[in-house]
């Protein structure tokens, strides 16, 4: 009876590690660029200094759905979507470069372009600083042409470019905090391929329909891993109840 009161504890908790990547992928149904992750369980053997004669559930996360969510068109100067695959380059807390499909790009009051969670965009040569300007504008390649403060309209200036970037989904994991980076932890070169429509946001990739059926799907699952661990107690009390009869 052990084994089948391992087993089935050990699934409900994993059914609700499962539940926990679904939800998450749900909560962030609105948000812009968000990249959906997969859930799967498979059984595993608990080894140890006897035979291997039990067996466990565990849910694994074994990768990102990378594939492109709608675009939105909202107008607004500094809002850019990737163009099929790619990522804008940024950097993270640590000085690590980082990548992401977020493209709705702010100029803070010492003229530092960031992400909308406040990291450094990068550029040709680092992170991109701006001087006062009128006007701003991001080319299909990333080029960023201001108009300066003062200015009489005419005088366009290209002054940097954003640092897009392309590589192989395989190459690629997603941390805690939803940024891509590279499972190797270097950085990815610049691809002159890679382009960006201005004016325009990509809205998350996640299913919320989907989503939600795994939801109520794993609901069903973990009550029916309470039912089996009910059954087992229920057995082992019947079992005590002969045992003391005879």
């Amino acid at each position: 009876m052990d084994r089948a009161l391992y087993l089935a504890m050990s699934g409900g908790k994993q059914v609700m590690n499962a539940q926990t990547i679904h939800a998450n992928n749900l909560a962030n149904v609105s948000t812009t660029g968000f990249r959906a992750d997969f859930e799967q369980a498979r059984s595993m053997q608990v080894n140890g200094e006897h035979y291997p004669s039990r067996v466990y559930a565990m849910t694994e996360n074994p990768g990102t759905n990378f594939e492109s969510g709608a675009l939105q068109h909202t107008e607004r100067e500094m809002d850019v979507a990737i163009q099929g695959n790619g990522f804008i380059a940024a950097m993270d807390g640590m000085g690590q470069e980082v990548y992401t499909r977020r493209g709705d790009l702010q100029l803070t009051t010492a003229g530092q372009l960031v992400t909308a969670t406040g990291l450094p965009v990068m550029g040709n040569a680092g992170p991109i600083f701006l001087p006062p300007l009128d006007e701003l504008s991001i080319a299909e390649d990333g080029t960023i042409s201001i108009i300066p403060e003062g200015g009489d309209g005419t005088q366009i200036t290209a002054l940097n470019r954003l640092k897009l970037v392309s590589a192989d989904p395989e190459d690629l994991t997603k941390g805690p905090d939803g940024l891509i980076r590279t499972k190797d932890e270097q950085p990815l070169a610049m691809d002159n391929n890679v382009k960006v429509l201005s004016g325009f946001l990509e809205g998350s990739n996640v299913n919320a329909v989907e989503e939600m059926t795994n939801i109520m799907e794993l609901s069903r699952r973990f009550e029916m891993n309470i039912k089996v661990m009910n059954t087992v107690r229920e057995n082992e009390d019947a079992s005590a109840r002969i045992l003391q009869s005879s």
